[in-house]
């Protein structure tokens, strides 16, 4: 399911002429490597950040010192700054962003499973999920939920 969501991305974002940048936290690359993986990506995906310490969220994507403080870097508010920033630095139309809690252990205070995923461009979204299963499940659940809540906010059905 996740390769064919990738593909759908490619081929609406492509046909509207419009670009794809990612920031990762919880995800760790594998959103990016999961829309590398299409042929032809390169002419709509522009790159990403993988962000997985909180001074990376800060230094290189914006996050903000009060964001962290607080909301901490599990929540709608970080998601919502690393996509904005991702988006910035890169130039895309899109950026789409993840954090969370993969597991083993529950982390500010937030339960294994806790994802939030956000959208910035044109038009914006985070959503926070409860997602199930081992680390890495959470992890390609995360991949998946990121690219349709992007369908989503680019306003375009994942059944097109």
């Amino acid at each position: 399911m996740a390769d064919e969501i990738a593909v759908r991305v490619m081929y609406r974002l492509r046909e509207r002429g419009e670009t794809l940048a990612t920031a990762e936290s919880l995800t760790g690359g594998q959103l990016g490597d999961l829309l590398t993986a299409v042929p032809g990506s390169s002419s709509f995906y522009t790159g990403g950040v993988i962000a997985y310490a909180t001074s990376v969220k800060q230094q290189v994507l914006g996050v903000s010192d009060e964001t962290v403080a607080s909301h901490g870097v599990v929540s709608g508010e970080c998601a919502a700054e690393m996509a904005a920033g991702v988006l910035a630095r890169t130039g895309a139309t899109w950026a789409v962003s993840t954090t969370g809690v993969a597991g083993p252990d529950s982390q500010e205070d937030k339960p294994v499973g806790t994802v939030f995923v956000a959208v910035d461009g044109p038009r914006s979204a985070v959503r926070e999920l409860r997602l199930e299963g081992d680390r890495a499940a959470i992890r390609r659940q995360a991949c998946v939920e990121a690219l349709i809540t992007l369908l989503e906010t680019v306003n375009v059905s994942i059944d097109d």
